[in-house]
């Protein structure tokens, strides 16, 4: 098992969000979701807002929303380094849909590209939190 483990570190701008042992990684990019194991090649990549999935050594799977950033693979590291990440249940779901609404008014209002981009990158991560935050209802906990 020690073989399978690998160092995770999830920096979220302002705070250190996950620091510790870890057996396997999902995160979202701009090509669709990449895995990641122990012994991975080394290699950089863009982090898309998504669902970032990874596996402890005791076998519990945590998720988080993150906006976007970076994922570093180096010698046998993994380093992510993101605008925000979230539990599902540090999610304020009544907020997150509040902020949908507004991100959605925003882009109809048509005003500059800058601002509609803006607006857009507001929706993504609001929809992203609501999807995580569903999610996570649906399972029954012990």
């Amino acid at each position: 098992m020690e073989n399978s483990i690998f160092h995770l570190t999830i920096l979220e701008a302002g705070r250190r969000f996950y620091d510790g042992d870890c057996v396997s990684l999902v995160i979202p990019s701009s090509d669709g979701l990449y895995g990641i194991m122990a012994h991975h090649t080394n290699f950089f990549s863009a982090l898309a807002t998504g669902i970032v999935k990874f596996t402890l050594p005791d076998k519990t799977v945590k998720k988080a929303s993150v906006a976007n950033g970076i994922c570093k693979v180096e010698d046998g590291q993994v380093l992510i380094l993101t605008d925000s990440a979230e539990l599902p249940e540090e999610i304020d779901i009544k907020r997150a849909e509040r902020e949908a609404a507004e991100a959605k008014e925003e882009m109809l209002r048509k005003k500059s590209v800058n601002e509609y981009h803006l607006a857009e990158a507001q929706l993504a991560r609001a929809l992203n939190r609501i999807r995580l935050t569903r999610y996570n209802s649906d399972i029954k906990r012990p």
